[in-house]
């Protein structure tokens, strides 16, 4: 079966407007989306090849040295499914842009064998 990378993106503002909620508002969030996280990834285990995980700063690295940087990738986990559009209606209802302030999924699929 093919097997996709699903990229976890958000953007940096939407991120800094989660931060900026009361402690009290954060927790609600994380007590609504965290279940919904967990009941999700039961719904798909049969789908889920490696559950990835969160990431945080970025540092690039290129010809001209290593700097920090940014982009909206803040996550990612691995998938099997029939064909790409299979694999991204598995994260139409995913918490992460349902409750948490997600911009989106990126899936794409692997051209090479993907990780163990």
């Amino acid at each position: 079966m093919p097997t996709f990378l699903a990229v976890y993106t958000m953007k940096a503002e939407d991120f800094a407007r989660f931060r900026n909620l009361s402690k009290a508002e954060q927790d609600a969030i994380d007590a609504e989306g965290i279940p919904k996280w967990v009941a999700w990834e039961e719904r798909n285990a049969a789908h889920i090849v490696n559950r990835g995980g969160m990431v945080g700063k970025t540092t690039r690295v290129t010809r001209n040295g290593i700097a920090a940087t940014s982009n909206p990738i803040c996550g990612y986990l691995i998938v099997e499914a029939e064909s790409a559009q299979a694999a991204a209606e598995l994260f139409r209802d995913h918490p992460h842009i349902t409750v948490f302030p997600g911009d989106g999924v990126d899936i794409m699929p692997f051209v090479t064998d993907p990780p163990d």
